[in-house]
């Protein structure tokens, strides 16, 4: 079910002259005559989570990050709207999965950015479905690049969609249709993934990093892997599971990290790869914020400071 924004979670601080902040300028977004911009999108579901065994209380993680941001400096260059959140109900996750899907597209018909905010991983499968119907691509065409920042692969088999499920399900989908499953997973933890998910990464062709081999002194390594992994890309969906981050720095996941990734890797290979990509970032998304096991709002500032490295 999509609701529309509530505004009153956009408040914070007022400054004098121009010391302006997300707040002041995010406005609801319309159906029409808007100029292009960032479109927000909550997911608001953790029905994915619930399935997989998870600790639930992520659908309450994209109004608090919008919390978060409202207070966030300002430095942008373009228009900022708020699409609302989608609601997962009555347990419909398979029905939600459609909803956003078509809603994203309908955003990228408008020349908006979608930037989702989570919500549990199972946003993964709208986002993708969404770029893909609005790009429509043929057998022949040059693929879709998805990278996503994970401590897990996401390609558990199951009898349904969970949050564990949802690389595998866009896998599958790219198989019906006859066109290139082309995913990438960095950060990867071997003691979260079971020697059966990395068997079922190789004959899908999945290329990864695991978290042990992304330190600062192999990032060249790391770029020159990524700049070839994007290179035949038409477009790029970008997915951040901010488990991929050390638990210290991002306890409120639904699945916190023994290791992860530094933040400061992490917002490098983001710069990176959005000098890689340039106009083919399409879609992004941040998955698994917790509020519920968050520490003095520090995931949800560290969400925030993503979002604006995403976007700035």
């Amino acid at each position: 079910m999509h609701e529309a924004i509530d505004m009153s979670l956009w408040t914070g601080r007022t400054d004098e002259g121009k010391n302006l902040r997300w707040h002041q300028h995010v406005v609801p977004r319309r159906e029409k005559d808007q100029e292009p911009g960032v479109a927000i999108l909550g997911v608001a579901s953790d029905e994915g989570v619930k399935r997989n065994q998870g600790r639930i209380g992520a659908a309450t993680g994209a109004d608090a990050i919008r919390q978060t941001l409202a207070n966030q400096a300002y430095h942008l260059q373009h228009p900022i709207y708020d699409t609302g959140n989608l609601r997962c109900e009555q347990g419909n996750l398979e029905a939600l999965q459609r909803e956003q899907a078509a809603l994203v597209n309908q955003l990228l018909d408008q020349n908006h950015f979608p930037l989702l905010l989570g919500g549990g991983h199972e946003i993964a499968v709208g986002s993708f479905l969404g770029l893909e119907q609005h790009l429509r691509p043929t057998r022949t065409a040059a693929p879709i690049a998805i990278i996503n920042f994970d401590a897990h692969f996401d390609l558990r088999q199951a009898t349904m969609a969970t949050s564990g499920t949802p690389f595998l399900q866009i896998a599958e989908h790219c198989q019906a249709e006859a066109i290139p499953f082309h995913y990438c997973c960095l950060g990867i933890s071997e003691a979260s993934n079971t020697r059966a998910l990395f068997t079922r990464a190789d004959l899908l062709g999945v290329k990864y990093l695991q978290d042990d081999n992304l330190n600062s002194w192999q990032l060249p390594q790391v770029e020159a892997k990524l700049e070839e992994f994007l290179r035949p890309c038409q477009a790029l969906y970008l997915s951040i599971d901010l488990d991929v981050l050390p638990a210290e720095t991002a306890p409120g996941v639904s699945a916190p990290a023994a290791r992860g990734v530094p933040l400061p890797i992490l917002e490098h290979l983001l710069t990176f790869i959005k000098k890689v990509a340039q106009n083919r970032l399409k879609v992004a998304d941040i998955a698994e914020y917790n509020p519920q096991f968050d520490i003095d709002g520090r995931t949800a500032r560290v969400a925030a400071r993503l979002c604006h490295r995403l976007i700035c």
